[in-house]
């Protein structure tokens, strides 16, 4: 059986790391804070408004956490082209989040998957749920587009993507509890591994995303999770509830 991953997600807006709340910049953190060494996996998401974002700060992020994280590292935030999936790779990522292109232009999923490897490629979706049904949002989730969330993952498995982020707009920041209606409609519709974020407040919130959402990682953006004790307090919980983690 393969074990359950924690992943922290970090947001950075024009190089800053900041922790967001309904996909909007809400407090400002150092990096200093982060644990590299207990958590499993790293994501680094450039949050930075498209019309002015900056690609050179972020570079200076991704290429200091490449160096000193020994963990895979996930980077996504304006990849639209395989040009960027290589750039980043040189800098030190192991995988390439995108988001807004996978929608619009879906076939930078095969491109990337027959390049890099399927490994390598992430299909970010964030959704917002509407009356009984969840509608995808692109574009840091202000533009609403046609696709149901489960529809979109099953179609990015189909063209090579390896894995899938998969965030609640709603639920970001509000420590919660992840939307665990939404995580089942996606796990169970692909057979590529699902990270879920957006919610998580407390340790029962990683062991219900498992179990209640089908995750097969969970991703927290609260930076009270990423001290080294924090990250091994929840990987206790995690065994004593008999979670397959890595200690």
């Amino acid at each position: 059986m393969l074990r359950k991953r924690v992943v922290t997600v970090l947001t950075f807006n024009d190089g800053v790391l900041f922790r967001s709340k309904l996909f909007t910049p809400d407090y400002r953190y150092t990096a200093n804070f982060v644990d590299a060494w207990s958590i499993d996996e790293i994501v680094l998401l450039d949050i930075s408004r498209p019309e002015r974002r900056n690609p050179d700060l972020f570079f200076g992020v991704v290429k200091d956490f490449s160096r000193k994280c020994f963990v895979p590292l996930c980077v996504g935030g304006g990849v639209r082209k395989l040009e960027d999936f290589k750039l980043y790779l040189d800098l030190g990522a192991d995988k390439i989040a995108i988001n807004t292109a996978a929608i619009e232009d879906a076939s930078l999923i095969t491109r990337a998957a027959t390049r890099f490897g399927s490994q390598c490629v992430v299909v970010s979706i964030d959704a917002r749920k509407e009356s009984d049904a969840y509608r995808v949002y692109k574009n840091c989730g202000r533009e609403a587009t046609e696709w149901q969330p489960e529809d979109l993952a099953s179609r990015a498995e189909e063209l090579g993507a390896g894995e899938i982020l998969l965030t609640s707009i709603e639920r970001d920041g509000s420590l919660e509890g992840y939307d665990n209606a939404l995580n089942r409609r996606v796990a169970d519709n692909v057979t590529i591994p699902v990270i879920v974020c957006g919610g998580a407040g407390k340790w029962q919130d990683f062991v219900d995303g498992f179990r209640v959402g089908g995750a097969d990682a969970v991703g927290t953006t609260n930076i009270y999770h990423f001290t080294e004790t924090s990250i091994r307090s929840a990987k206790q919980y995690l065994l004593k509830h008999e979670i397959n983690v890595r200690a």
